[in-house]
């Protein structure tokens, strides 16, 4: 029985190597005859011509003819449309410019020209002037619950002066009033996306931006023609002198008992003017007309749009906090400060403490107490008379 066993297992072997062989020679028979016939059905059919291998400089309809469906002309001329116009008939300053130049604005990469602007306007100007913006207005508090408001320390008289005439108050509240509407307007645009629209919702947030951007709008020139009626109006009182270093020197004394003798504006007010009100005044007028497109013979094409678009939100900023600190110092950051804008007198005890140097030329007699002619009475003193 144990010889019976290999026996069967050699026969079953070598009948599955002949079953494996025979079909394995008749294929190796026929293989020659069906690769000749497979080698004749691969070759191209009679009369066919190889379509044309592309060429960078071919146009879309040369690239239609040898390789239907292959754009890439078309798509490379509207990636080069900012360098090389494309051909169009629809009208406009950039009708053939579909994509602008590659560009390099501070605080962008090298992209084109509106990913740039986006660029530097979502990652510096939004998140850097809001932070200045919120800083200011956060020293300025500190500095209050620190130190309180400025003065006090001299008694009044009773005896008034006129420090700002009917014109020069007029003058400051129109620029005052459209600087505010600009500010609130400007803000909300910048930032409202981040702070209100989650509080209040799209709808509301539309219709509530599509209104303080018209106010902008409208406010923008009223602005800018208050703001040289005030240049002019008040250069005169804010040309530096000898006692402006004086009062730098020592910080105009806010951080103790007595300020420092200055004339009618401090040094402190002089850098606003010429600051705030001269230099960042032209910036952000020119820059606020040209997105207005309100100066004639500009193209205002998208590149200075978005330029002028950046200068105009850097100054914005900038002179959003100086003017913080001077509407601060002329409301609760100064006893009676706000009383001298709003009635256009203050005592002379007032004047003593904070422009001790023009309550000086007032007594003097170089300055008149009185600028404008007072009120007409009115009531039984006026019938008595």
């Amino acid at each position: 029985m144990r010889s019976l066993i290999p026996r069967l297992y050699a026969g079953l072997t070598l009948a599955l190597a002949l079953l494996i062989a025979v079909p394995v020679a008749a294929v190796a028979q026929v293989a020659p005859e069906a690769g000749a016939a497979s080698s004749a059905l691969v070759g191209a059919p009679a009369g066919f011509v190889a379509p044309a291998e592309p060429k960078a400089d071919d146009t879309n309809a040369q690239r239609a003819k040898s390789q239907p469906g292959n754009n890439a002309p078309f798509w490379r001329g509207v990636r080069d449309s900012g360098v090389v116009k494309g051909i169009t008939s629809l009208p406009g300053a950039e009708k053939g410019v579909l994509i602008q130049p590659f560009v390099q604005y501070p605080g962008s990469r090298v992209t084109n020209a509106g990913e740039a602007w986006r660029q530097v306007r979502n990652n510096w100007i939004i998140p850097y002037g809001g932070s200045l913006v919120v800083i200011t207005v956060l020293a300025l508090a500190l500095f209050y619950f620190a130190k309180g408001p400025l003065g006090g320390h001299v008694p009044y008289t009773g005896r008034l002066i006129e420090r700002f005439t009917y014109f020069e108050r007029a003058a400051h509240w129109s620029n005052a009033i459209a600087f505010s509407v600009l500010a609130v307007s400007g803000l909300v645009m910048a930032f409202g996306k981040f702070l209100l629209w989650p509080l209040i919702g799209g709808s509301l947030f539309g219709w509530l931006t599509y209104a303080l951007k018209t106010a902008h709008n409208f406010a923008g020139p009223l602005f800018a023609v208050s703001l040289v009626v005030v240049f002019i109006t008040f250069v005169r009182d804010n040309f530096p002198n000898r006692a402006d270093l004086q009062w730098l020197r020592k910080g105009g004394g806010m951080l103790g008992d007595h300020e420092i003798p200055s004339g009618r504006f401090n040094a402190g007010e002089k850098i606003v003017f010429w600051g705030g009100v001269f230099l960042l005044g032209i910036v952000v007028v020119v820059s606020g007309l040209v997105l207005d497109q309100l100066i004639p013979g500009l193209a205002y094409l998208r590149g200075d749009m978005q330029i002028a678009n950046m200068v105009h939100g850097v100054a914005t900023v900038l002179m959003m906090a100086m003017f913080l600190g001077h509407i601060y110092m002329g409301t609760i950051g100064m006893k009676d400060a706000y009383r001298a804008m709003k009635t256009g007198y203050v005592d002379e005890g007032w004047a003593r403490e904070h422009h001790a140097l023009w309550a000086d030329d007032v007594r003097a007699g170089k300055i008149p107490a009185q600028r404008t002619p007072p009120p007409a009475p009115t009531g039984p003193a006026a019938v008595r008379h």
